[in-house]
């Protein structure tokens, strides 16, 4: 569907980003200036070390745009002290910190973690459980496991949850979205070879997905391959919008109002960085 009657950029969010991470962060007023320019009002930066949360508090501190969530990446649960329940709630008290994470499990490179990781992954769980905020997964290679953990708990005690950067397979997705969970959408879906991802999305009800850059990794067409940034959630919006039969602003409105419900922290207090 094109997009003939809409003039100027759509009202975007970014809901996973980095602006701690160097590439990024060197240039960041830059990086800002450019999102906005390109409709992305407002992001989420996302801490993977706990020890890095001053730094990425501070960012969403300083740019009325920016929010942030914090916890420890399942890549890195083996190399950092593990966090706590008691911690993580302590750091939810800030107003800015929207979520729980990245958390997860992910068996590619650090298979041989994944006990650790599990336990790591059940704080965090515990934790969103307790506070009420989102809890932010990523997943790779793992996607019983996954299914699992989040199964039971989800039983014991309900959470929300996204699937950051969902790229796993029709069965997990099935699972997330019958548990309420929502589906992240990032450049990945963008990719020519990506035709099974975005079949998987098309399955998906539109109120629970969202989009995301996940910058500075995957950047969609026609950046593939370079440095991504949160201006480029709107190239993922458009090359993903015909697949729901939206034009481009239909689709930036709709997912935007689904990261207002996932993340009313952020809807609160909008704003230009």
């Amino acid at each position: 569907m094109e997009d003939r009657a809409f003039s100027g950029p759509p009202d975007l969010v970014d809901s996973h980003c980095h602006l701690d991470f160097p590439e990024l962060s060197a240039e960041l007023p830059a990086v800002l200036a450019r999102a906005r320019a390109a409709g992305v009002r407002r992001m989420v930066t996302i801490c993977t070390r706990l020890r890095d949360e001053p730094q990425v508090r501070a960012i969403a501190e300083a740019h009325a745009s920016v929010f942030y969530a914090a916890g420890t990446h399942p890549m890195r649960a083996a190399e950092e002290p593990l966090a706590t329940v008691e911690g993580l709630v302590a750091l939810a008290r800030h107003p800015r910190l929207v979520g729980l994470g990245e958390t997860g499990l992910d068996y590619h490179y650090t298979a041989e973690t994944k006990a650790v990781q599990q336990v790591s992954l059940a704080i965090h769980i515990e934790a969103a459980q307790e506070t009420g905020l989102p809890l932010i997964i990523h997943t790779r290679d793992a996607d019983a496991d996954t299914e699992r953990i989040l199964t039971e708990a989800m039983v014991v005690r309900p959470f929300a949850c996204v699937m950051h950067c969902f790229s796993s397979g029709p069965r997990l997705a099935a699972a997330a979205i019958e548990l309420g969970f929502t589906l992240s959408i990032s450049g990945i879906a963008a990719f020519p070879k990506s035709q099974a991802l975005r079949d998987i999305f098309a399955r998906t009800p539109l109120d629970q997905i969202v989009l995301e850059t996940d910058s500075p990794y995957l950047a969609p067409p026609p950046h593939r391959g370079k440095r991504n940034e949160p201006a480029y959630v709107a190239h993922t919006a458009q090359a993903l919008a015909p697949l729901f039969g939206l034009t481009t602003a239909a689709f930036a409105e709709r997912t935007t109002a689904n990261f207002d419900r996932l993340f009313p922290r952020a809807r609160l207090t909008r704003g230009g960085a």
